[in-house]
């Protein structure tokens, strides 16, 4: 999916967005991510990307978009490192105020960064994110979408994770910088868990969709197994919680995964 920009950009004083982007083997889908990003209509943001070991042209069209666009900057680890600890090197560069992500594979509208600043604002918020859409790996729009939830707390987060990692925004100002432990799966959901943690005001969800997300082969989502596994490992491994405790959430995550999340993806 190739997404038309929008030429009229908001003319808005406005606190710097840090765009976290971890990229691997990437070459037949960053341009659009990369392409999303420099047609945001908010002006102030800075896109960290790092790039974790690519053997494919990721690096070469990372670089070229470097050479247009100053507010991109990218790093490289030395060794394969996985998604996690690559993530957590962009937070740690990360100067702006509020902390986006965004991954090679998916997509942005072009003003998803300035309404969902201005929702933040307005609504005072630490955390937020939208609804959003569903494509395929080749990149067709398959007319649904995942809707948000109006509001989300910790209590609803540790039952399922209701927060799109691509649509999710914090205030690192705030909050301090939240980095993603090092699970091989499931990092982001315990990141958003620590940043609910760690504010005093409940997270919000626009209805509005304002990224694309891409279904690819293989995801866990696709695979049941997997989803036992990396599930139990985030209550086990990530929070700490006994293994009785891991199993009974475990339980309540299946109920609500397939009879209460599932109602939240519509057909257009």
């Amino acid at each position: 999916m190739q997404l038309k920009a929008k030429r009229k950009r908001t003319k808005m004083a406005s606190p710097l967005v840090s765009i976290i982007m971890p990229a691997f083997n990437s070459e037949h889908y960053i341009e659009h991510a990369l392409t999303s990003v420099i047609n945001q209509t908010y002006p102030n943001w800075e896109l960290l990307i790092v790039d974790d070991c690519s053997t494919d042209n990721t690096l070469k069209i990372i670089e070229k978009f470097c050479v247009q666009h100053a507010q991109i900057k990218y790093f490289q680890n030395t060794t394969n490192l996985g998604a996690a600890v690559t993530r957590n090197k962009a937070i740690k560069e990360a100067q702006g105020v509020y902390i986006a992500f965004l991954d090679t594979d998916d997509q942005w509208v072009f003003q998803k960064l300035e309404k969902q600043v201005l929702f933040m604002q307005q609504h005072d918020l630490d955390v937020s994110f939208s609804s959003y859409h569903l494509m395929n790996e080749g990149g067709k729009l398959l007319g649904k979408t995942v809707k948000a939830l109006p509001v989300l707390n910790y209590n609803k987060l540790l039952k399922c994770n209701y927060v799109g990692n691509l649509t999710g925004m914090y205030n690192a100002q705030r909050l301090d910088k939240v980095y993603a432990p090092n699970l091989r799966k499931r990092q982001d959901w315990l990141m958003w868990l620590k940043a609910l943690q760690k504010s005093d005001k409940t997270a919000m969800g626009l209805e509005e969709a304002l990224a694309v997300y891409r279904l690819r082969k293989g995801s866990i989502s696709s695979n049941k197994i997997a989803l036992l596994k990396y599930n139990y490992l985030v209550y086990r491994n990530g929070l700490k919680f006994s293994t009785l405790k891991s199993v009974y959430y475990l339980v309540v995550f299946l109920y609500e995964y397939f009879f209460v999340k599932s109602k939240q993806t519509i057909t257009l």
